[in-house]
């Protein structure tokens, strides 16, 4: 079956980029909209397809898909052979999309409280309940590593790789033994070191 006809509002210092990642890895062409956050407005044809505004949003045969766990997933199963994305029935299933909504509903909103030094609130109302508990769970998952489900590299590392080196780097995460060694492993890779020198020339030519 052919590959839908794909269009990414992207940019490089964005939630984005791990999309960008995912696409070189799975060997998929997209067009390529820079969203310059600078500009007094958003782009109308970002707001067409999307009234939020934000990025990663994506169209494929002009069906938007928005949502980072969404786009993920969606991205990873178009080209199954690359094995990206583990099957319906396959043991590591399970916890690949735990791994893809953790990080949406518990990791990200756990450290967007952390950097604003806002209270978690009440557990029971509560995304993720305790940012300690939300950093062990991480730090024991990537120390079986070498990746984040152990042995397969998956989208899921697209995901994490990207966020977690923005979140060492600004400081909202400490780079702990076992993240230094998974964003080393995950910085050499040839589609990772593709994707950032392609964003470099987009951003030298904005």
């Amino acid at each position: 079956m052919q590959n839908p006809q794909l269009k990414l509002f992207h940019n490089p210092q964005s939630r984005s980029a791990g999309v960008r990642i995912l696409l070189e890895e799975l060997g998929l062409a997209a067009e390529f909209e820079l969203v310059d956050f600078k500009a007094p407005e958003k782009s109308p044809a970002l707001l067409a397809a999307n009234p939020l505004g934000k990025v990663p949003t994506l169209i494929a045969d002009g069906v938007v898909v928005t949502e980072q766990v969404a786009i993920y997933q969606f991205l990873a199963e178009l080209k199954p052979e690359a094995g990206l994305s583990p099957a319906v029935g396959e043991p590591l299933r399970g916890s690949y999309l735990r791994a893809l909504a953790f990080y949406g509903s518990s990791f990200e909103p756990a450290m967007i409280d952390k950097a604003l030094k806002r209270d978690a609130g009440q557990r029971g109302m509560s995304p993720y309940g305790d940012v300690a508990a939300v950093e062990q769970w991480l730090r024991s998952q990537l120390s079986v590593g070498p990746w984040f489900l152990g042995e397969r590299f998956t989208a899921v590392d697209c995901l994490w790789g990207t966020a977690l080196g923005w979140m060492t780097q600004f400081g909202l995460l400490e780079a702990t033994a076992e993240i230094s060694a998974y964003l080393q492993r995950f910085a050499a890779r040839p589609a990772v070191q593709r994707a950032r020198a392609l964003d470099q020339a987009l951003l030298a030519g904005q």
